[in-house]
């Protein structure tokens, strides 16, 4: 039976919890704390940090940001803008959209690099040796 969300909150969890749940390792929690993603709510005398569980919530926010190509640094703007209620929705959606452009320039980029590799790939038939490499010769020559 799932625990309501309020009393989800109200327990705190030492990072191992945090990271068997979200399937990151400590060492990737502790960075993300040192970056500011992240905090513990309490630490005890021991040194151990307890986490609140709905920094689970949190942690898969990021690792969403992260899997559409989102920095750390973008992310944690992205935080910050979410945590000031003041902030419009077009903000984000211009975060959005320039990352959306780079990553355009990256495909216009990588496009030109397979034509490249295509055309080096389609000058040689794979047969001789290495110095009748067509590739070979034509890297060598093409040297700015």
């Amino acid at each position: 039976m799932q625990q309501p969300a309020a009393k989800r909150q109200s327990q705190l969890v030492k990072i191992g919890v945090i990271a068997k749940a979200t399937g990151l390792s400590v060492q990737a929690l502790r960075y993300y704390q040192q970056r500011g993603l992240i905090s513990p709510k309490q630490q005890l005398s021991s040194g151990y940090r307890l986490y609140a569980q709905d920094i689970i919530e949190r942690i898969q926010f990021i690792q969403r940001c992260k899997n559409i190509g989102f920095s750390l640094e973008e992310i944690t703007q992205l935080l910050a803008l979410q945590d000031d209620p003041n902030v419009k929705a077009a903000e984000i959606k211009q975060k959005v959209e320039a990352k959306l452009a780079v990553v355009e320039q990256k495909i216009m980029e990588l496009s030109g690099l397979k034509t490249s590799l295509q055309q080096l790939s389609a000058s040689c038939s794979g047969t001789g040796l290495i110095g009748e490499c067509p590739i070979i010769n034509q890297l060598w020559s093409n040297i700015p």
